[in-house]
């Protein structure tokens, strides 16, 4: 069969103002794909075999046949509209911020990267706002979480193949405005860690006096380390509440960034470490976090100095109230009542 068999009458598609016209494969040599064609094999790969802005040649036709595509389209842009990928390109570059790498566009999404360890800040309300849209998309991680080098914490989508250009620029503009009001700031910002000096003290008679081994060093220092701090020095105390008073005032004499104490936060009467911490003069944020497991840590300051009790199950439990404040705390935040209360709503993680 002679290629002209194959040939089929050209067909035209109106979308809006964008025309998109249906060649034939056999008539597509030398043209450009108006979108990116993906392959599927079922278990094993999905992606894109040919991007958009390919230019078709005969050895070509195999592949494109090989994933049901006898046709492809070649794409006239209205004066009003976007191509998906440029409509993604631009929402990302709108919410582009320091410490970002963004994607090549790929069916019509950008991935926006962190390029650091560090505290993702997210304003829901603008997320919400661009996806009220219609047509577009943001889709993003909860604001504070804890993000890697090259980890996606965003990425924007464009739902059809084409977009009316005023979307993408309400988009601009939402953004636009949100940065005048808070100083510059994006909606969606990467927060560096700062690198703390953390000075551990751990209670409890039967660590002090070695009839078990200490098990909280450990899981404190590692769960430290991950986020680029260090624990300075650990020290040891027994039940003894004045014992505890003066080691905390060691620590805060070394000028440790941050004071963490261990053991003895339980409603048990020897368990003496929160009227500790109180006696040592911390004002208490709060004893007590609507959040499982973690429910008995506490949070305070003692002279600025953000000092935590923490529970027994930060110890065993890979996700805790510890580490939902630790990152914060580490992201320069100064932890409050209501950061404490909000806590509770999706808190439940075990119980």
């Amino acid at each position: 069969m002679s290629a002209n068999q194959h040939h089929s009458n050209e067909a035209i598609e109106q979308h809006g103002t964008t025309v998109l016209k249906e060649v034939s494969i056999y008539d597509a040599i030398g043209l450009r794909l108006a979108h990116d064609l993906t392959r599927i094999i079922p278990g094993k790969f999905k992606g894109r075999l040919f991007k958009r802005g390919h230019v078709v040649t005969e050895e070509d036709i195999p592949s494109l046949l090989d994933i049901g595509k006898e046709h492809i389209y070649i794409m006239e842009l209205g004066d009003n509209e976007l191509h998906e990928d440029d409509a993604a390109i631009r929402m990302a570059e709108a919410l582009y911020a320091e410490h970002m790498q963004l994607s090549e566009p790929h069916e019509g999404k950008v991935s926006i990267k962190s390029t650091l360890l560090g505290l993702a800040n997210i304003n829901k309300d603008i997320v919400d706002a661009i996806n009220g849209l219609g047509e577009i998309a943001l889709a993003t991680l909860q604001t504070n979480t804890v993000v890697k080098p090259g980890q996606i914490i965003a990425a924007t989508r464009a739902i059809p193949l084409v977009v009316p250009r005023n979307k993408v620029e309400t988009v601009e503009q939402l953004v636009k405005q949100f940065r005048t009001a808070h100083e510059g700031s994006a909606p969606i910002t990467i927060r560096p860690f700062r690198k703390l000096r953390v000075g551990l003290l751990t209670t409890g008679g039967e660590v002090f006096t070695g009839r078990i081994e200490d098990k909280f060093g450990p899981a404190v220092r590692d769960k430290i380390e991950q986020l680029g701090s260090e624990v300075a020095e650990q020290r040891f105390a027994p039940d003894d509440r004045h014992t505890i008073v003066k080691e905390i005032h060691y620590l805060l004499n070394q000028r440790y960034d941050m004071i963490l104490v261990t053991g003895g936060m339980s409603v048990d009467p020897d368990d003496r470490t929160p009227g500790a911490i109180k006696a040592a003069g911390a004002e208490i944020i709060s004893y007590g976090t609507p959040m499982l497991p973690g429910s008995m840590l506490l949070m305070g300051y003692l002279e600025g100095v953000p000092i935590m009790g923490l529970p027994g199950c930060v110890m065993h439990d890979p996700y805790t109230s510890f580490d939902v404040l630790l990152p914060r705390i580490l992201a320069g935040d100064i932890i409050v009542r209501e950061d404490i209360v909000n806590m509770g709503y999706g808190g439940l993680y075990s119980c």
